[in-house]
């Protein structure tokens, strides 16, 4: 066995235990049913989400580390744990599951930052891969519950690959690669407006499309307090969280606002107001431009 990787040090409050696989939530009219799928194996497209969340919580309660090697996946249990494969260059890593997320439609998991660098796909943004749900040994385990890389797999055969290849390239490629995708939250994690039922921990609400966050945003956020009095005339639903850490997190890097639900459970980040609905087409467009297609104009009292 190679010796165990170095790393970052070990993280509190990690655990594999209680297991959470959650209740079922809508996502841009899409129902997602999470499962203990036992034989999960999919080809697909993964991206990865960087430094804007850390230490915010994850979908399963824990705070999320840019550096750790964990993924945000929408059915399987918090946590699991899955084998991924870039399927350009056959290298393989395993991830700790421990988040929801993405929903962009053309993805099917989000890395870490530093399961994004230990694939070798920080630049691309959005790569080709195999999502394997595995089961690891605990020397493993306990590698990535301490924020660490665990120890290194084969790389996949070439006629392997060839065939996974062969099946990504039958799907649709991804509307735009991203660099970073910030793993948004939304009402019933991040864009539409649907309602969704709450996971078993009370955190996550239910998490909506990924989007690329904006470089340089414009210093117009809120940044107090989210606002529990709504405005009059309209507004652009962008995402909506159960964490109002999250919430601010992506109204900084939109240049938009953060409004709390009136039991202070959810909290969206909007544009707007506006006075019409002429008007909030301007947001609108401004949202699905960052990769929020699902974004909505709503009524600024909802």
């Amino acid at each position: 066995m190679p010796p165990a990787p170095s790393g970052t040090a070990p993280i509190a409050g990690v655990s594999d235990t209680p297991v959470k696989i959650g209740t079922p939530y809508e996502v841009g009219g899409k129902e997602y049913v999470p499962a203990d799928t036992m034989d999960y194996d999919e080809v697909g497209y993964a991206s990865w989400y960087g430094d804007e969340f850390a230490n915010k919580p994850t979908a399963n309660g824990e705070n999320y580390v840019p550096a750790g090697i964990s993924a945000a996946h929408k059915t399987l249990p918090l946590p699991s744990y899955a084998e991924v494969t870039a399927l350009e260059t056959g290298r393989t890593i395993l991830v700790r599951i421990n988040d929801r997320g993405p929903f962009a439609k053309d993805r099917i998991i989000d890395l870490s930052r530093g399961a994004a660098d230990q694939l070798g796909i920080t630049d691309q943004g959005v790569a080709g891969v195999r999502v394997r749900r595995v089961f690891p040994p605990e020397t493993d385990r306990a590698l990535l519950r301490s924020g660490r890389s665990a120890y290194a797999r084969p790389v996949t055969s070439d006629g392997l690959l060839n065939v996974l290849r062969k099946k990504l390239g039958l799907m649709p490629k991804p509307v735009a690669p991203v660099q970073q995708t910030a793993a948004a939250e939304t009402p019933p994690a991040a864009a539409p407006v649907t309602r969704a039922k709450p996971a078993n921990n009370g955190r996550f609400i239910v998490e909506g499309e990924g989007a690329s966050p904006v470089t340089n945003p414009k210093p117009q956020y809120w940044s107090g307090p989210a606002r529990t009095t709504l405005p009059t005339g309209f507004m652009v639903q962008v995402a909506a969280f159960g964490s109002k850490a999250r919430a601010d997190a992506l109204a900084s890097k939109l240049g938009a606002k953060v409004y709390a639900s009136s039991d202070s459970n959810i909290w969206r980040v909007r544009y707007g107001p506006y006075s019409s609905a002429t008007d909030a087409q301007s947001g609108l467009q401004r949202a699905r431009q960052n990769g929020y297609s699902d974004a909505k104009v709503i009524r600024a009292d909802r």
